[in-house]
């Protein structure tokens, strides 16, 4: 089979810009789930089972559930409940969320909990509150044996995102699509798209193991 060099060069810089929606879309919903993880973890450790249940209802229906799915209801199902058309960057970047929140918050409740029960005791026998003990001592310790797992869940959302390309919004998979409508060339396109999502996770698998090669000499 010829490979078109002239068709690839072309396609470069579009998939390229594809692939940096592809980033921007991943960075916010890793760190909308971060926020989402952290909540959910605290309140399925709470004391009160009400809490608790949500919490626990919320994680076994997101992770029990395909991220295709969600990403329908929020795009298709959603404006029936709301009475009005949903933007595809906003159910992108909503749907994505809430599921990475479901996968974070697996994460920070198994990092809270690794900690040892005595900080919490002696962050309140300091006068510390229980969300300043948590805050300032619980957290901080937890986020850094955390990081392997963070950096898994970016390189899965990294590649997850690009079921977004279902609903038209234009990120790497979907430039690709554009381009073999296009073009035809299915092998030459795909094959590029494979090696930038391949770089993409690689470049981010070597960032996180600095990132924990720099916490665990501190």
């Amino acid at each position: 089979m010829d490979v078109n060099v002239e068709l690839i060069q072309s396609a470069i810089p579009l998939l390229i810009a594809g692939a940096c929606i592809t980033v921007e879309i991943t960075a916010l919903t890793v760190f909308f789930g971060m926020i989402i993880g952290i909540c959910v973890s605290l309140i399925r450790m709470s004391d009160f089972k009400i809490l608790r249940w949500m919490g626990n209802v919320y994680v076994d229906f997101i992770r029990g559930t395909p991220l295709l799915i969600q990403i329908f209801l929020v795009y298709f199902a959603l404006p029936s409940i709301i009475g009005h058309r949903v933007d595809a960057y906003f159910a992108a970047i909503s749907a994505c969320s809430i599921n990475s929140g479901a996968y974070m918050a697996e994460v920070f409740r198994g990092g809270i909990q690794s900690i040892d029960i005595g900080q919490m005791e002696a962050g309140r026998s300091l006068g510390m509150t229980w969300w300043q003990t948590m805050r300032y001592v619980i957290l901080p310790q937890a986020f850094k044996r955390i990081i392997p797992p963070l950096g898994n869940e970016f390189i899965a959302m990294l590649k997850d995102s690009s079921l977004v390309s279902v609903i038209g919004f234009e990120e790497l998979t979907r430039r690709g699509q554009l381009i073999i409508a296009r073009t035809y060339a299915s092998f030459e396109i795909w094959m590029a798209v494979a090696i930038i999502y391949l770089i993409l996770t690689f470049t981010v698998a070597r960032l996180t193991g600095l990132l924990e090669r720099k916490f665990e000499t501190k």
